[in-house]
């Protein structure tokens, strides 16, 4: 039986709610509490835990978030005599300006669809990530992710494919999460054998 506490503890973090501005968010997708997402999109059918920030990112459909990953970001000046904001137009968390100069580059990053990325990883700025990549939890990602490829470390490297060649290109070819609801109840049961499905459809 769970405790008074842990139930409090739990309504509690629910009720801190999220923070979402400039941003698209599919009816069918979740963003936790805690979590700030701005100047992104989110697909349909994808999650994002609790605390995680989001800046700047296109997010496909079916990807798995985990809480306290980081996406994105914007970039400071190192071409610059100093990397420090009180030398640039816009408003940040410092109140001095000491010079008043443009620069605030947005830099994409685009996460693919049925994309799982672990607790606590952090993704570069300009990242592109492979439909249906694996991000290991705590991994520092600082180059593109291959489809179907599983990374971690700092920086995060490649581990394994999940499937091979075949597999993956049948995959990505079939395009399942670019299908309607209605099709997946059909092809859902056979999700677990990856071989059998793509027989089935034609595709192996």
């Amino acid at each position: 039986m769970r405790s008074i506490s842990y139930v409090f503890s739990r309504v509690i973090r629910k009720l801190r709610g999220s923070s979402i501005a400039l941003s698209c968010i599919h009816g069918d997708s979740k963003v936790e509490s805690g979590s700030t997402v701005v100047n992104s999109t989110l697909s349909r059918h994808s999650f994002c835990g609790y605390d995680c920030s989001i800046l700047n990112c296109d997010i496909g459909a079916f990807c798995s978030i985990a809480s306290r990953v980081s996406i994105g970001g914007v970039r400071h000046p190192t071409e610059f005599v100093s990397t420090s904001p009180v030398f640039l137009s816009h408003k940040d968390s410092v109140k001095a300006k000491f010079a008043t100069h443009d620069y605030l580059p947005i830099i994409r990053t685009v996460v693919g669809n049925d994309v799982w990325i672990g607790e606590g990883a952090f993704i570069k700025a300009g990242v592109k990530v492979g439909d249906g990549a694996v991000i290991g939890m705590g991994a520092v990602v600082t180059k593109d992710v291959a489809p179907y490829s599983i990374v971690a470390g700092n920086p995060a490297r490649l581990i394994r494919m999940r499937f091979d060649n075949d597999i993956v290109e049948a995959l990505l070819k079939m395009q399942w999460w670019s299908l309607p609801d209605s099709e997946l109840h059909r092809l859902g049961a056979g999700f677990n054998d990856p071989h059998a499905l793509l027989r089935s459809e034609g595709l192996l």
